[in-house]
């Protein structure tokens, strides 16, 4: 899966966005227990970056939320 930019992430509708948050959560899962039993991980940089998109998808879902809260 590609890396998603912020831009790109606000683009997204909350159906989207749960799904990709899925799919990286995933992702990480499996780049993680690879580098922990040892075996050689393809692109170091990669975790970072995964972990980095989850938390921009995070912190949009959280505006959105904030935002839809403050309408009522």
């Amino acid at each position: 899966m590609a890396i998603i930019k912020s831009k790109k992430v606000r683009e997204l509708n909350d159906k989207e966005m749960s799904e990709k948050l899925r799919e990286l959560h995933l992702e990480f899962s499996k780049e993680m227990a690879s580098s922990e039993i040892g075996g050689s991980v393809k692109n170091p940089g990669r975790i970072r970056e995964i972990r980095r998109t989850i938390a921009r998808i995070k912190t949009e879902s959280g505006r959105r939320q904030k935002e839809s809260d403050s309408k009522r």
